[in-house]
This record gives structure tokens, sequence and C-alpha cells, in this order.
């Protein structure tokens, strides 16, 4: 086994629990957010603040970086760790909801889909063997299947289909993963049907993956409908593996997700609305770029010691956003990967104190009142 996973404790009312995943590259405490570093970089932050925030383990992307540089290149650095200077677990995806998110610019058989770069228009072909070359060349200590992703809404026969093909190229995927030093998660699918998403699960765990992912949910469905499915599908994963819920970062997601059971996240959220002058705080989000905040020379979140809330204002940091100065952003970011970080700390105490449920209730009621309360 590349990597091993131990539950260390459990949330006596609720499905939470702790856990340790061992790993090539270091152990992971669970409940854990990973921060997303599409191309061999978590946007603004250089890996030594990703650390200081909190960061254990972040996830790159295989779509991108077989595009640029190319994972020849990656290969031939060392691999993706000294690629770009992390030394800490890597999960990388397997490229496949990029690639079906090109819609028109993709076609899909049971081989595999050809596609278009969104960058020059080159045509590629990625297939699941394709995609277990490049995982392992760049080599993540988690990789990938290739999977198909339904989107949202979906009929019963396109995610029927969707399930069906997922299941034959988690096959292949397995058949041609040589990597002895990676591990190999297997991803269930099945879009918003129950029977289906079950059927996936079933066929999914029968399979010697080391973790199981949840795709195909955070694709546009109302979240109750999100934890729908969660509540049910969940309780029908084992219990000696990680679960992993892909593409998910929001607050409440976070928390709601732990409640449930899921071990792993990752998501783009918190860097892609800092890029735009967005921050988490625990009354909600908060639009530090609004002319409102133009004189407002408290922190971001004066509950927050990061860097950022520790040594700037609103004030400053809005004018650095209007004046396109990069710090401006690079200080948003570094505050929503540690809000989230330190959520997720908050999170695993909880779990050992056996009081998730309180904090849970606690933290929505604050969280989502003011989001209401913000229109």
């Amino acid at each position: 086994m590349t990597i091993t996973y131990t539950v260390t404790g459990q949330d006596a009312n609720s499905r939470a629990r702790l856990g340790l995943l061992e790993t090539p590259h270091g152990p992971v405490e669970t409940p854990v957010f990973m921060p997303v570093g599409t191309q061999a970089t978590v946007k603004t932050m250089t890996p030594g603040e990703v650390r200081e925030v909190g960061g254990t383990m972040v996830l790159s992307n295989t779509y991108h970086l077989y595009l640029r540089p190319g994972h020849e290149i990656v290969a031939e650095a060392g691999g993706l760790h000294r690629f770009m200077g992390w030394d800490g677990p890597i999960l990388t995806d397997s490229g496949g909801f990029q690639v079906f998110s090109l819609g028109p610019l993709r076609r899909i058989t049971d081989d595999g889909v050809t596609f278009r770069s969104h960058i020059d228009g080159s045509e590629h072909f990625f297939s699941p063997e394709k995609s277990m070359e490049i995982q392992m060349a760049l080599g993540a200590d988690v990789a990938m299947a290739f999977d198909e992703c339904a989107p949202y809404p979906c009929s019963y026969e396109d995610a029927r289909a969707a399930v069906e093909r997922t299941t034959r190229w988690a096959r292949r995927c397995l058949d041609s993963h040589r990597r002895q030093d990676q591990a190999l998660f297997g991803i269930i699918q099945g879009g918003m049907y129950r029977d289906l998403r079950l059927k996936s699960a079933a066929e999914i765990m029968a399979m010697p993956f080391p973790g199981y992912a949840i795709g195909g949910l955070s694709v546009g469905e109302p979240k109750p409908l999100m934890y729908e499915v969660l509540d049910y599908l969940v309780p029908a994963m084992p219990e000696n593996k990680p679960r992993y819920l892909m593409g998910v970062g929001s607050p409440d997601c976070l928390v709601e997700g732990v409640y449930r059971g899921v071990d792993m996240f990752d998501c783009v959220l918190p860097t892609r609305i800092a890029r735009n002058g967005t921050v988490f705080t625990r009354d909600g989000k908060l639009v530090v770029r609004n002319a409102v905040y133009a004189r407002d020379f408290m922190p971001l979140d004066p509950e927050c010691s990061c860097y950022a809330c520790r040594n700037f204002s609103r004030a400053y940091i809005r004018h650095l956003i209007k004046a396109n100065e990069v710090l401006g952003i690079r200080l948003t970011t570094w505050h929503n990967l540690q809000f989230v970080l330190s959520l997720m700390q908050d999170i695993r105490t909880a779990i050992a104190e056996n009081r998730l449920t309180k904090f849970r209730e606690e933290f929505l009621v604050r969280y989502n009142t003011a989001q209401a309360e913000d229109g």
C-alpha cells in the first residue's frame, strides 16, 4: 500500500470522524481541505506560505499540466513535488472534469475523449490509459481514476451511461496503473439519482482502490440536493478507507460534508473569490472591493489571526485591489486559505471533543444568517 488510512476518532452524534492518511510525503490529519494548485502553484502563494496558513496536502490538475508545460517536462524535473517546490502530499485529478467541461470542444466515445485545447485549439485525446500515463509521470501521492462527470441537470439515461462508462474506465485505470509509490482512488458517479449512485458505489467499491471519491456534486445543483445524496451515499462507503468529496470548498458545505462523514475536500473557491476581492468570515462573505470599505480601517476579519488581518486594513486592501496591485489579491488569498484551513482545524477539535453537532449549529446559524442579510 502506498497510503494507509486509519480512523482515529468518531463523533458520537454524527457520521463525522477523525483520521490519519499516511502518504509517501508525510501524514495528513483528516478531515482535510486541500488547496488547489491547478498549474503546480496555489495562485499567488509560495509553498512556504501555504504551509504557514495550515496547508498539508494540495491538489494539481492533470489536464492543465499535460497541456502546459507537459508531463514529460515535469517528470524530467524529478516529478511534481520537486518541480513546484512542495514537499508535502499531492493529489492529482484525472483531467476528466476539465475535459468534460469543454462542451463542444470535446467528443466522447468508449475509448476516451477527443478534445481541443482551450489554449491553442490543438486536438488531443484522453483515455483512462493516457490519464494514468500522465499522472504516473507527474508522480503525485494520490492519482484519480479517469471518469465521466455527468452535468447538472442530466437525464436518467445520460447519467446511467456515464456510470457505466465510469465503471469500465475505472477497471482500465487499475489495469494500466503501474506506479508503486502512488495510490489510485476510484470515483463514484450517478448524478442526482439514488439508484445510480448506489449502483456506481457498489461497482467502484468492488475494485481494490485504497480510497473513494464522490464526483459529480457541486456542479450546479442546490445544496440541499447535494446533502441528500451524501446522506444515503456516505453510509454505503467503507469505514476503513478515505472518502473524498470533489470540488467542494464553501465553509458551510465543508461543515455539512464533515458532519455527514466526508474526510477530504478540494475546491478553487477560496482562491478564486479572493482574486475578485471577496473574503470569508464567520459572518459570511465580505466583498472588500466595494466602496463601503474605502474608509474602513478594520482588518478583513477581526477574529482572524492571518498575516493580512494582523497587519492591514480593509481600506488598504481595497486600495490595492482597485489599483490592480498584486499584493491585494495575495492578501485576500492568504486570508481565505487560512480561514478555511483554520475552520478545518476547529472542526477536527470539535470532533475530538465530541461537540461537532453544537459547533455545526452555531457556525451555520451565524454564517447563513449573515449571508441572508447580505442578500
